[in-house]
């Protein structure tokens, strides 16, 4: 069984470590929760571990940060958390394409 901490980045995430995610990526905005949902219909059978990780970072962002970024009122460098990195830039992009 491959957990987010055990595998490379470039494997695909196991279906526990899918669930879990899914359960972490629950928003308090029913916005977020939309971008959310439409992210994971499209790319959860081609998500990678790296690609997780860098969404689980995403997730540590207040609502309304991940909201602006969702919706592109803010880059990832005006954010509080530092996640302005090209794996959460990419994770970003992919929960924009779900538009």
């Amino acid at each position: 069984m491959t957990t987010l901490t055990e595998a490379n980045g470039d494997e695909l995430i196991g279906e526990r470590a899918l669930s879990k995610l899914k359960w972490r990526c629950r928003r308090g905005l029913l916005e977020n929760d939309i971008f959310i949902e439409r992210f994971f219909k499209r790319f959860e059978l081609v998500l990678t571990v790296k690609q997780a990780q860098a969404l689980g970072d995403l997730m540590e962002l207040s609502d309304n940060d991940l909201l602006d970024l969702n919706l592109a009122r803010k880059t990832l460098a005006q954010v509080e958390l530092d996640v302005d990195r090209s794996d959460t830039q990419e994770i970003l992009n992919m929960l924009r394409e779900t538009l």
